[in-house]
């Protein structure tokens, strides 16, 4: 699914992307003998997604990538390591694979840097217990990791925006306040770049909650992404962050991914095995709701008609028109 092209004169666009294949969800024995067993590598598939994604942002976004801010743990460095090698590549192979293909790099295309806001949940909904550090503590040696991106594209004379990591067992309150603080300093830090946050699946899935207006759960997908924008004024004046588009997120409860084209349109139509139809119109166009409401009634009826759909509910809050399958 291509992203959503947008202005960058004026706007701030931000990427939240989560970590590609980790080696513990694809290999079940890995943890056994691991030394760290909490900070699980990718996997090759997983390298070769994240390299992927890096095409995809480049090629389909519409702005470039200012900045890379990156959690700490070990799977979300190489995954931005090879977005990051994606994206700097100088005249990038459309059949390279991963970071390997890539036998030149452009340093002055962006800069990355290292944040502990972003790393994942440290509780046991993320972390298992029996896999966590028996003291607590999370230990990164940062100059080690600053070391696996290509040379010259570290900025090492920045401050983070959580200048420790959170505590073990973090509250929920606690993680969701922090990936949103962190999202908001480091925008508000770099106003005049387009940044690209690798983090966890619960920092994809909290600040789609936070910005989405929608209190339903997401299923986000290995490099799943959420695409944000502001507008930020002359004087660094900014508004509030409006979900643009996402790839690799879907809703929870019926798998339908929140955002795909109707006819080349911003609008998504999906019937899920559930006997649901759903229309999403963005955010940002709730304002003129009235219109909107009665147009897609009007085209969603046409479409309806050779699907046995009809109209049940419309979610306001979440910009959502409901139809449903009738059952003979």
């Amino acid at each position: 699914m291509e992203f959503a092209k947008g202005k960058l004169n004026g706007h701030q666009n931000v990427i939240v992307m989560r970590h590609g294949d980790r080696a513990d969800h694809c290999e079940p024995l890995w943890a056994s003998t691991a030394v760290r067993p909490w900070d699980p590598p990718l996997v090759h598939d997983g390298k070769v997604r994240a390299f992927q994604t890096g095409q995809r942002i480049r090629s389909q976004v519409g702005f470039p990538i200012h900045r890379v801010i990156v959690s700490p743990f070990l799977r979300c460095i190489q995954t931005a390591a090879q977005v990051v090698a994606a994206l700097s590549a100088v005249n990038l192979d459309d059949n390279a694979m991963s970071s390997k293909d890539v036998p030149s790099i452009d340093n002055s295309k962006l800069k990355v840097a290292i944040e502990f806001g972003l790393c994942e949940i440290l509780n046991t909904v993320a972390i298992k217990s029996e896999v966590a550090p028996k003291d607590g503590k999370f230990d990164f040696k940062i100059s080690d990791l600053q070391a696996m991106f290509p040379e010259g594209t570290v900025d090492i004379n920045v401050d983070m925006a959580c200048k420790e990591l959170p505590q073990w067992e973090e509250s929920a309150a606690g993680f969701k306040e922090r990936y949103v603080s962190t999202l908001k300093v480091l925008a508000d830090k770099y106003p005049s770049e387009n940044l690209l946050l690798v983090t966890h699946w619960g920092g994809v899935g909290t600040i789609l909650y936070k910005y989405f207006n929608d209190a339903t759960k997401y299923l986000v997908d290995y490099c799943g992404c959420v695409e944000l924008r502001r507008q930020v004024s002359n004087n660094n004046e900014s508004e509030e962050f409006e979900v643009v588009t996402s790839h690799g997120v879907a809703f929870k409860d019926n798998k339908a991914p929140i955002h795909g084209p109707i006819g080349g349109s911003n609008h998504q139509f999906t019937v899920p095995n559930n006997g649901t139809g759903y229309l999403w119109t963005p955010p940002r166009a709730a304002g003129f709701y009235p219109l909107l409401q009665g147009l897609s009634r009007f085209c969603l009826w046409k479409l309806a008609t050779t699907e046995s759909l009809v109209p049940s509910h419309l979610f306001f809050g979440s910009s959502t028109l409901r139809y449903s399958r009738f059952i003979s």
